[in-house]
């Protein structure tokens, strides 16, 4: 998975560019030269959501990793 960084410019300016580049893993964004925002395919967003659900779900019903049932 190659990670691609650009700033917010170049994305403004060649948009297509950051989003072949995001079909290869994340695109980093930078404002100013910092960090701002992720550029993911949709598909990857749905993948990592669907991690953060499950996780989100275990919690609710009081699951804890590592922890064993204590009934």
């Amino acid at each position: 998975m190659a990670v691609t960084t650009l700033s917010t410019r170049e994305v403004n300016q060649d948009l297509g560019r950051a989003k072949r580049a995001s079909e290869s893993g994340p695109v980093i964004i930078t404002e100013r030269g910092r960090p701002a925002h992720v550029l993911l395919t949709y598909d990857e967003y749905q993948r990592l959501a669907g991690q953060y659900r499950q996780v989100n779900i275990l919690d609710e019903l009081g699951f804890s990793p590592g922890v064993e049932d204590m009934r």
